[in-house]
């Protein structure tokens, strides 16, 4: 890999450039203007004997070379350093972990979340060849982490993942898928995998049907069913006792939905896992994921790299300042 720019895409300022023409231009107008105005041609020849319109125009070629240096130096001009960087042969995997309220149910010692955060931990240590993506939902959805190589990163999110992160209650599973697809970034989901986590209570048609589409693009989902069919009360911790439904007024019993989660794993040839031994429930998942094609792709991410924005940036100084330094009129 040879030299490149870190942010190409700021190569849209370089529109600058047609602004200050349009500027010159006005300006050269409005010297001609001026100089009608003053009307007699003598004296306008006398009072601008000294002034050069090569020189006026050469300051100005001074300022567009000097915006364009400084427009290359915002793009950061880079080339890596020693190694290409790593090689690696791995997937992206994006986790999917349900935060909202019933996963605080104590079904399964500590409670559903915590094993769940320690079945994902588990699984990130298991996979340092892929690249990593976090997916929190409850009643919406949203990325915690973007695709990366970054595991470390990853262990600390998972660590804080807490059910006051997401306000909105409920469980949207179909948005969660929605979300995972938007963080792989490409049309095309090969060589990408989704974990779904959750204890499956939405009941979403929506997710049924989203996940024949995940499918027919390639992207597999594994999905881990995480509670007890039979349910279990919610803890209430305002009042010490069990969480009541505001309309009924009964106890709140959250059951295990393993029926959705076996459907939309079905549908994107993964596997569904009830969560109960934790080694067992990742050398499963692994088990799935290594049926995906993989490939070898330098990532970007670990490489070092010599950055050049220096050189456009003094370029940029020194031709502002001989800009200035450079009189407009002639030398006597």
């Amino acid at each position: 890999m040879g030299f490149q720019f870190q942010y190409f895409y700021f190569v849209w300022l370089l529109g600058g450039l047609f602004i200050l023409f349009v500027l010159f231009l006005l300006v050269k107008r409005w010297k001609r203007i001026t100089r009608r105005k003053i009307g007699d041609p003598a004296l306008v020849k006398e009072m601008i004997t000294r002034y050069s319109p090569r020189r006026f125009s050469f300051k100005f070629l001074l300022i567009c070379l000097a915006f364009s240096f400084g427009v290359l130096a915002v793009m950061s001009l880079r080339k890596p350093s020693g190694n290409d960087g790593i090689q690696r042969k791995g997937i992206d995997v994006v986790f999917a972990l349900d935060l909202s309220g019933s996963m605080l149910a104590t079904d399964i010692a500590p409670n559903r979340l915590e094993k769940a955060k320690q079945f994902i931990s588990q699984m990130i240590a298991a996979m340092p060849n892929n690249r990593i993506g976090l997916i929190w939902f409850a009643g919406k959805a949203f990325v915690q982490m973007p695709i990366s190589s970054d595991h470390s990163a990853a262990q600390m999110f998972v660590e804080d993942a807490s059910p006051d992160l997401i306000p909105a209650k409920g469980t949207v599973i179909g948005d969660a898928l929605e979300e995972s697809l938007k963080a792989f970034g490409e049309r095309e989901a090969k060589y990408k995998a989704v974990i779904l986590i959750s204890d499956g209570e939405d009941h979403d048609i929506k997710a049924i049907q989203l996940s024949k589409d995940l499918s027919l693009r390639g992207l597999m989902v594994n999905t881990v069913g995480i509670g007890s069919p039979q349910g279990v009360y919610l803890p209430d911790d305002s009042t010490g006792g069990h969480k009541k439904d505001p309309e009924t007024g009964k106890e709140i019993i959250s059951k295990l939905n393993e029926t959705e989660l076996k459907q939309i794993a079905e549908n994107t040839n993964g596997i569904y896992v009830h969560l109960n031994n934790i080694n067992d429930a990742v050398k499963k998942i692994n088990t799935s994921l290594s049926h995906i094609d993989k490939k070898v792709t330098g990532d970007i991410d670990l490489m070092d790299f010599s950055y050049y924005y220096w050189i456009f940036a003094g370029l940029m100084c020194l031709l502002l300042i001989l800009e200035q330094l450079l009189p407009e009129g002639k030398r006597d």
